[in-house]
């Protein structure tokens, strides 16, 4: 199957009967071939149903357009729906705020230099100059933006800037600033956090040091969608690994850096291919 010939149709709606049927009949007769369906209902009575289908067509490029708009009117309109229609091959464009710490940032840049990643990396933005030569072995630029107490609204306005008509998503690989709520805004459930699955305990620097010292038994990193409320934005991924007693701090921070890896890669590659949808302050996540 060519990649080219196949897209993607996500929908919410209220919850009905014949939805279902009234997808995948229009599909068939617009001559779409199913490969994957998802669907999740919140209640089958008055509840809200979610949905991901992916579908293969000959001629896509040319179909697409027609395909939306008969959609519009025969579909959508009549069930309420809110959907978007695109092809898969339409790769994301993705920027990565970053510190100083490397090893979440390292492994997104290896694995899109992989194609393991289906997006194109436009630009890594960063408050220190420390990661440029490490991001750019990779062929991708880096921009330096620094930020002080004083001067964070102009930081995040070159940021902007930078990404404007450029960035359809944004990774926060261990950025650690606080973005605005008017930053937030520009990328709503499009910017995507990594920490440590310790909060709300542990708040501030070396959260490792503060587990090591009360203890802990397990330790996990969360990815979610940053919103205005900082750190409560719709959860994508958590993941955990058990611990015992005689870890050090340092083995903390390392499994705990290994987690945040898999998680944040997790929940981009879901997002990237169309896998997530927000419903309130979570997410449904189809396999």
């Amino acid at each position: 199957m060519k990649a080219n010939s196949i897209a993607r149709l996500l929908i919410s709606c209220p919850d009905r009967p014949g939805i279902v049927s009234a997808v995948s009949t229009f599909l068939y007769n617009h001559g779409g071939n199913i490969l994957d369906l998802d669907q999740h209902s919140t209640d089958p009575s008055g509840g809200t149903l979610f949905m991901r289908v992916e579908f293969a067509i000959e001629e896509l490029e040319e179909s697409l357009p027609v395909m939306r708009k008969h959609f519009r009117d025969s579909v959508a309109r009549t069930y309420g729906m809110d959907w978007v229609l695109n092809p898969a091959a339409e790769h994301k464009r993705v920027a990565i705020l970053v510190s100083k710490y490397d090893h979440v940032l390292l492994d997104l840049l290896w694995r899109h230099s992989r194609q393991l990643l289906p997006a194109r990396i436009a630009m890594v933005i960063s408050n220190h100059p420390d990661l440029r030569d490490a991001t750019e072995r990779f062929g991708v630029p880096y921009h330096e933006v620094p930020v002080t107490s004083g001067t964070k609204a102009d930081a995040e306005a070159t940021i902007l800037d930078l990404m404007a008509g450029q960035v359809d998503l944004v990774v926060l690989a261990r950025y650690m600033q606080i973005l605005s709520q008017d930053f937030i805004a520009q990328y709503p459930y499009r910017i995507i956090n990594i920490h440590h699955s310790f909060l709300p305990a542990f708040i501030g620097a070396n959260p490792y040091r503060q587990a090591y010292e009360r203890g802990v038994k397990l330790i996990g990193a969360t990815a979610h969608y940053a919103t205005m409320d900082l750190d409560e934005g719709p959860i994508i991924e958590q993941d955990v690994v058990r611990v015992a007693h005689d870890f050090s701090p340092r083995q903390l921070q390392e499994l705990g850096q290994d987690i945040e890896r898999a998680v944040l890669t997790r929940a981009v590659l879901w997002h990237l291919e169309d896998r997530v949808l927000v419903h309130q302050n979570k997410t449904i996540v189809f396999s």
